[in-house]
């Protein structure tokens, strides 16, 4: 049975090898810079363009149900589509870049090694980049999920001596989450 590590550095090989810019995001990335926890899905956030639908679809639709149309809709839209990979049933979301934020997070990322064994390298969003996201998320989502919020402190938590307070700060007026981030670092530390 293939686990939802081995289908994320699937992906991102074949986003890779079309030299496809790309950054986890999500409970993967919050689970690298923070409290580690299970997921169902990963989420990544990706450079695509419309010249890059073919050459993706034919690349993962022998291992992933994934949808032509689907995809050009939300690279049209810069919005997400799913991948699922069809041994496991686990679920990539793939977010268009879009935004100011989402290519600062692809700015930032940073090349880890998800695997003790293996040197394969995979694009995680940065701590704060995370941080602000999740704050982000939890806001949009009328400020309910307790998943988001958990995953909020953890990350301030375990990285409190190394994460940029000015950037976070900065960003977080931007988004319009500053009384969030003022909130979960007073709660955290």
């Amino acid at each position: 049975m293939t686990t939802p590590t081995e289908v994320l550095i699937e992906f991102t090989r074949v986003l890779e090898d079309l030299q496809i810019q790309y950054v986890v995001v999500g409970s993967f990335a919050s689970s690298a810079r923070g409290v580690r926890r299970a997921t169902v899905d990963v989420n990544i956030v990706a450079d695509l363009t419309l010249d890059d639908v073919k050459a993706i679809v034919d690349r993962l639709s022998a291992d992933y149900y994934i949808d032509d149309l689907a995809v050009r809709r939300a690279i049209s839209s810069e919005r997400a589509f799913n991948a699922i990979h069809l041994e496991s049933m686990f679920k990539v979301d793939v977010h268009i870049s879009g935004d100011s934020f989402t290519r600062k997070e692809m700015e930032r990322r940073l090349p880890e090694k998800i695997l003790p064994a293996s040197e394969t390298i995979v694009y995680i969003a940065t701590a704060e980049d995370t941080v602000l996201a999740k704050l982000n998320w939890y806001r949009k989502g009328h400020e309910i999920s307790e998943q988001q919020w958990t995953d909020v402190l953890g990350i301030i938590k375990v990285q409190h001596d190394r994460l940029e307070f000015a950037y976070m700060h900065e960003w977080a007026e931007e988004l319009g989450v500053a009384d969030l981030l003022d909130k979960a670092i007073a709660e955290a530390l």
